[in-house]
């Protein structure tokens, strides 16, 4: 019988925590990426974003938020559907 025995690491204030063990695939080394630094992925992510979000033709803003009226939706959560699913409802 194998007995589990917790890894404390010490804070800089004293406090000894267990750390939460690596995700499945997590090689256990030091992350890459500062937290709170501007990384390469969050900074592609942002422009996705803004790609995605851009404001669209008044035309296809009209169509969509009828077709958002007539299911009973808010134009963000019809557009939302979209941009997720990649399919128009």
């Amino acid at each position: 019988m194998a007995i589990a025995i917790p890894i404390v690491c010490h804070l800089p204030d004293g406090l000894g925590r267990v750390p939460a063990p690596p995700g499945v695939g997590h090689n256990g080394g030091p992350p890459l990426e500062e937290p709170g630094a501007l990384s390469w992925r969050r900074w592609c992510w942002g422009r996705a974003h803004k790609a995605a979000w851009k404001s669209p033709p008044r035309e296809i803003v009209e169509r969509r938020l009828r077709r958002a009226r007539a299911l009973g939706m808010s134009y963000h959560d019809y557009t939302l559907e979209i941009l997720e699913r990649g399919r128009y409802l």
